[in-house]
């Protein structure tokens, strides 16, 4: 199967701290890959180097076979300018926790606003989308809201929507659940749990066990900047082979 993503030797630090130390990873076209790892053991970091959001201090990240940031010329890499990275980014989905919704924008405007400024769609063209990706998540009577009139899961459900508008081809989720309130997490769960059905690959970071025994094709636990273990769901969280996912796991299960 063709690797979509393909984490090489990657290495980040914010002054004397280091938070990525030498990551190496695969994912997989069509798969769902979850990340599981404690508060602070670069799992953020690493889905923000993917799309470039943080520069990588060594190593390479490519994305469906192309450099994510840098081209290469002989045995250098050469940062790209700003917007061929803008440019990139369009491939990649990224949903964030916090939902990053414009406020004074309706729902159906937040999700047209990128395919028609940074990919020149004919705005009629877009909407249609728009609603047809709103209907996908179960909200097509909220194209007029305002971010503010929703709960908190249905603005994640918009904010995937605004995601897919692009037709990325990968989707990146940073703890996509963790600033619901508990009884709305089962909604944006289910919509995610449709789009791995119809084989969009995604890298989720998450603490949701449940959600990445049911649904992920590869779960990777890191830990302290570094790849500890990954493998299949049934092996990483029923038979870890580090104590130290043993400890996670005994905390979280």
């Amino acid at each position: 199967m063709t690797v979509m993503v393909d984490i090489r030797s990657v290495h980040k630090s914010f002054g004397p701290l280091d938070v990525l130390k030498g990551i190496d990873l695969a994912v997989r076209a069509g798969e769902v890959t979850v990340i599981l790892g404690p508060s602070g053991s670069g799992k953020s970091t690493l889905l923000r180097t993917i799309n470039h959001l943080e520069k990588v201090d060594r190593g390479a990240i490519s994305v469906d076979g192309t450099l994510v940031g840098y081209r290469r010329l002989g045995d250098r890499l050469y940062e790209l300018p700003e917007r061929e990275v803008l440019r990139q980014r369009t491939r990649i989905g990224f949903v964030f926790q916090n939902f990053n919704l414009f406020p004074h924008l309706t729902v159906l405007d937040n999700i047209i606003e990128a395919p028609v400024s940074a990919l020149k769609r004919p705005r009629k063209e877009a909407v249609e989308t728009a609603r047809r990706l709103l209907d996908r998540v179960g909200l097509s009577d909220k194209a007029d809201a305002y971010p503010k009139q929703l709960s908190g899961g249905q603005q994640q459900r918009v904010a995937i929507a605004r995601a897919l508008a692009l037709e990325p081809r990968l989707l990146l989720f940073d703890e996509p659940t963790s600033a619901l309130d508990p009884e709305l997490v089962g909604e944006v769960l289910d919509v995610i749990k449709d789009l791995a059905h119809q084989g969009t690959t995604m890298i989720v970071v998450t603490h949701e066990i449940g959600f990445a025994r049911e649904v992920a094709d590869t779960v990777v636990f890191m830990d302290d900047g570094r790849i500890v273990e990954q493998g299949p769901p049934a092996d990483v969280l029923d038979r870890p082979a580090h104590d130290r996912t043993r400890a996670f796991l005994s905390k979280v299960l």
